[in-house]
């Protein structure tokens, strides 16, 4: 199989977000679709759902992105384009990253960065070496091929339930 060079999707966030979630680079699949986590196995739009309690992978591709949108969640990839030949993220090469920075800087409100799986972690940290002040969270990948289960993603996705808790007024 030859290798190709893929780009990323543009940004899905508001000025109001607080969870900023990134993947790696779209696979085959949401490449094809045009749709972030678009393959049938991924886990993705399951554990996202228990995060803000409701069935995301049931609804259709504009509902799950305007649920989100609701709660605060935005979505991108630390990698911009790369080279790859199957849609594994062990088989990325050349990659050129995205500045997370310069997109941070939009985002106000932004208060987490949850890094979906190990090359978004170890390419987005690279990116933002001082967050200030925004928690940043590596999570286990929501591909199938991570296999640890999916009740022990489960429990780490969790986590970022803290960052779309409603923030006490300020008196």
């Amino acid at each position: 199989m030859p290798t190709v060079r893929h780009a990323s999707f543009a940004p899905h966030v508001a000025a109001d977000t607080r969870l900023l979630i990134l993947g790696s680079l779209p696979g085959a699949r949401s490449l094809a679709a045009r749709q972030y986590y678009a393959h049938p196995t991924n886990q993705f739009w399951r554990l996202l759902g228990d995060v803000v309690a409701r069935p995301l992978a049931a609804m259709p591709y504009a509902e799950r992105l305007a649920a989100l949108h609701a709660a605060k969640i935005g979505l991108w990839d630390v990698i911009r384009t790369a080279e790859r030949r199957t849609s594994s993220d062990g088989d990325i090469r050349d990659a050129e990253a995205h500045d997370l920075a310069d997109l941070v800087a939009t985002l106000p409100d932004l208060g987490m960065i949850a890094f979906n799986g190990g090359k978004a972690a170890t390419i987005g940290r690279r990116q933002l070496p001082d967050p200030g002040g925004i928690a940043l969270v590596d999570l286990p990948s929501s591909s199938a091929a991570h296999t640890i289960g999916f009740a022990a993603k489960r429990d780490r996705w969790m986590r970022l339930r803290d960052a779309l808790a409603p923030t006490a007024p300020t008196p």
